[in-house]
């Protein structure tokens, strides 16, 4: 067991599960419906973000707070509906989650998501049980590679940001976990974003997937000084 408490922080998509694919779909339907194409060129750029954030980047004009939370839900409302279908634990994530909690290892989920998509893969995947807090958009203001998701979820889980890991897929996620002070493991099993821009960033450690690292190895990094 660690001496001092630690804790592990989770980013979802592209971390502890894919549904990058069910995300691009829901946003071009939604852009489609307001008369933009949506590319992967504006998927690339927004990945990651929080809602309010994308959805004026695409559209480059004022909304109302009411409105970019309506848009919002409605490209939410059709992610919800394919992922319904089914969505898996990326590989030795399961393996990874229940060594660290044998460990005693605190977790939180830290994503720029909104709460609903977030208990919903939690349930699906049969992963809620293992985390102490789960922190999504509606309890941020600041995007990543703002730390602010991270350090909320140090706060709730007790544990300073010196003590704490983030896993995580995506360069700017890497970059809000060192601005908070923070080891980081990275991941390229989906493939976003390459190890060396990943290492570029500040990724302690970059693994293709969590079949690579353990327990053992998550507390050894937190300790190291």
């Amino acid at each position: 067991m660690p001496t001092e408490p630690c804790a592990a922080i989770w980013d979802v998509d592209g971390t502890l599960v894919d549904t990058a694919e069910l995300h691009f779909a829901a946003w071009e339907r939604m852009s489609r419906e307001m008369g933009r194409p949506f590319t992967r060129e504006d998927f690339a750029a927004t990945f990651g973000r929080r809602n309010p954030e994308i959805i004026r980047f695409l559209f480059r004009r004022e909304f109302t707070d009411a409105e970019v939370l309506d848009i919002g839900e409605r490209k939410e409302n059709y992610y919800r509906a394919a992922a319904e279908a089914g969505v898996d634990l990326l590989p030795g994530v399961r393996d990874l989650l229940d060594g660290l909690h044998a460990r005693g290892v605190r977790q939180a989920v830290g994503s720029s998501a909104p709460r609903g998509n977030l208990d919903l893969i939690l349930r699906i995947t049969g992963s809620r049980r293992y985390f102490d807090a789960i922190v999504g958009m509606e309890d941020t203001h600041r995007g990543k590679p703002d730390p602010e998701v991270f350090l909320v979820a140090a706060r709730k889980l007790g544990v300073s940001p010196e003590r704490c890991v983030v896993f995580e897929d995506a360069v700017a996620g890497v970059e809000a976990a060192r601005a908070g002070g923070m080891k980081c493991v990275a991941v390229t099993f989906v493939g976003h974003h390459p190890e060396e821009k990943l290492r570029a960033a500040g990724a302690d450690r970059v693994v293709k997937c969590f079949t690579e690292i353990s327990a053992s190895d998550v507390i050894g990094l937190i300790n190291a000084r």
